[in-house]
């Protein structure tokens, strides 16, 4: 029995351990502290007002479960802020920490003349920077491209080690009236950093997205130009559901068309859009 008791507490550390581990692939759990009045010009009041409207911003957001009032202790981030007004105009200051170090992630400032004027939304993007946002790429996905010639389809399972499975990654090539597809399998890596939806400016273009990812591949029985897949800096933008996404500013090389738009509208051809399959 006590052996039995021993392998319990075991399982229930290591998955205590993992969890904490793995980080972004779960609803961080962030506690908000009442917001405190300093000096003259501001009060109790303006601080409670404040202390609402960053916890019904944060909410808003569903990326993460909020604590507030006596509960706000439990988090594993904290979040302390303070409204203040100097030169006749309203500052808001906050600090995040996580919880278990007491380590500080952000300092974070906002200032308007009024507080009505301070732009709530920019100053919870600015408190909850470090915070990890759950990663909605893991899990495994699928991109068909319909060619003239048939379908290419990529297979992919992005798991939360940051390590990808790669099921199927057809590469392929149209050169006048020859065709060649390989149909690749392999492994990798890939980076990702989640954050709110904002808009992204790349080589004078506005996109918007709602994480950054990088991807190296390596792939078997592939065409051999795509033997290794290697990109960096990738916008990611999911649907609402997060049941699909697309790689906004590049994709995942996969084909070459020599042939004209007759073939394919473009002469690279890339895997960009990608829906959940479990």
């Amino acid at each position: 029995m006590k052996g039995r008791t021993l392998v319990l507490i075991y399982i229930i550390i290591l998955s205590s351990f993992s969890a904490y581990a793995q980080g972004t692939t779960r609803i961080p759990v962030v506690g908000v502290f009442p917001f405190e009045a300093s000096g003259t010009g501001v009060n109790a009041i303006n601080a409670a007002d404040v202390t609402r409207l960053v916890i019904t911003e944060l909410r808003s957001w569903g990326f993460m479960t909020i604590l507030e009032g006596d509960e706000a202790k439990n988090g594993e981030y904290h979040i302390r802020g303070q409204i203040s007004r100097q030169n006749n105009r309203v500052i808001l200051t906050a600090t995040t920490s996580e919880a278990r170090t007491g380590k500080v992630l952000k300092n974070s400032r906002e200032e308007a003349p009024a507080i009505i004027e301070i732009s709530i939304e920019s100053f919870c993007e600015q408190i909850t920077e470090n915070v990890p946002y759950p990663n909605y790429l893991v899990g495994r996905w699928q991109s068909t491209i319909n060619m003239i010639d048939g379908p290419i389809t990529c297979i992919i399972e992005f798991l939360s080690d940051r390590t990808v499975k790669v099921q199927q990654y057809d590469t392929w090539e149209h050169n006048g009236t020859n065709s060649l597809k390989y149909q690749a399998i392999g492994s990798g890596t890939y980076t990702y950093a989640g954050y709110r939806r904002r808009n992204v400016t790349i080589n004078n273009r506005v996109i918007q997205a709602d994480a950054t990812a990088g991807f190296l591949l390596n792939l078997e029985d592939a065409l051999p130009k795509y033997k290794t897949v290697s990109r960096t800096g990738i916008r990611v933008l999911f649907d609402d559901a997060r049941n699909s996404f697309e790689l906004v500013n590049a994709g995942l090389p996969c084909g070459d068309n020599y042939s004209g738009s007759s073939v394919y509208p473009g002469t690279t051809v890339s895997y960009t859009k990608f829906n959940k399959i479990r």
